[in-house]
C-alpha cells in the first residue's frame, strides 16, 4: 500500500518548520512511495535542508506562484495511486496515513479526511488565547488523503487564488458527488505562526473568498437547473 501513495509539499520560506513536516512523513507507520516538495521560490534555506533527505525526498523548484500552484505541480509530477497533501508548516499524525488506506481500501470512497488539531507556534508574537475547541473536523489539504483519479474527475487547484483554494476545490469535489469519509481521529497538527499564508495575504483575502464563493453559488445554480430540466 505504501507505494501507491505519493505525499505533496509546497514550500515557500519555511526553514523554521520543512524539517518537522518531513520527519512526520518520513516516519510513518506505512511509509509513503514519494515526497516531493515543491520549493515556490524560497529565498531562505529550505532547499538548502530539503536536499539533506536526497534519495528519500525528491525537491523540485519553481518560481513563486503561490501554494496552489506548487500543489499543481506536485500532482503532474506524482506517480502515486493515492494524493496526499501537506502544508510546509505542519505535521502529520504518526498514523495519519495508515488509518486513511485501511478506510479507501475498506470502503471504497474516493477521499478520506481527518481531525485536525490546531496549536500557536512558541516563537509566535501577539498569540491568540488558546481555544479549547482546537480539535476540529479537517477540511484543509493536509488532512485529505484521495485517489488520484478521484482528484483528476474535479480538476487542479484554482491558481488564480492565492488564498481558499483548497476550500474551492472541496466544494467543487462535494458538487461533483465524490464520496468522502471523515475520521474522528486528529490525523494533521496545523500549525499558527507569523507567517501563515493567511495572514501574510490578508489583504487579498476576500476577493479570493468572495470569488470562491460566486463560483460555489454558480454552481450550485447550474445543478439546479439540470435537476429542474431532467
Amino acid at each position: 500500500m505504501s507505494q501507491s501513495v505519493s505525499v505533496v509539499i509546497p514550500a515557500y520560506n519555511t526553514e523554521r518548520f520543512i524539517q518537522d513536516a518531513l520527519e512526520s512523513v518520513l516516519q510513518q507507520t506505512v511509509t509513503p512511495g514519494e515526497v516531493i516538495v515543491v520549493n515556490d521560490g524560497s529565498s531562505d534555506r529550505t532547499a538548502d535542508l530539503v536536499a539533506a533527505y536526497n534519495g528519500r525526498v525528491r525537491c523540485v523548484r519553481q518560481e513563486n506562484l503561490g501554494t496552489a500552484s506548487a500543489r499543481n505541480t506536485g500532482v503532474r509530477l506524482a506517480q502515486g495511486e493515492f494524493l496526499a497533501f501537506l502544508d510546509a508548516d505542519d505535521y502529520w499524525a504518526k498514523d495519519k496515513l495508515e488509518q486513511q488506506l485501511a478506510v479507501l481500501y475498506s470502503h471504497k470512497v474516493d477521499m478520506v479526511l481527518g481531525h485536525a488539531q490546531v496549536f500557536v507556534d512558541k516563537a509566535m508574537r501577539d498569540a491568540p488565547p488558546p481555544d479549547e475547541n482546537s480539535v476540529q473536523p479537517g477540511i484543509l489539504a493536509g488532512a485529505l488523503l484521495i485517489g488520484r483519479e478521484s482528484f483528476l474527475r474535479v480538476g487542479f487547484f484554482d491558481e488564480e487564488l492565492r488564498l481558499g483554494e483548497f476550500l474551492d476545490w472541496y466544494n467543487r469535489a462535494c458538487l461533483m458527488g465524490l464520496t468522502q469519509v471523515m475520521l474522528p481521529n486528529i490525523v494533521l497538527h496545523r500549525r499558527i505562526h507569523d507567517a501563515n499564508t493567511t495572514r501574510r495575504l490578508r489583504q487579498g483575502r476576500r476577493g479570493d473568498y468572495l470569488k470562491m464563493l460566486k463560483a460555489k453559488l454558480d454552481a450550485a445554480g447550474q445543478s439546479g437547473q439540470t435537476s429542474e430540466n431532467s
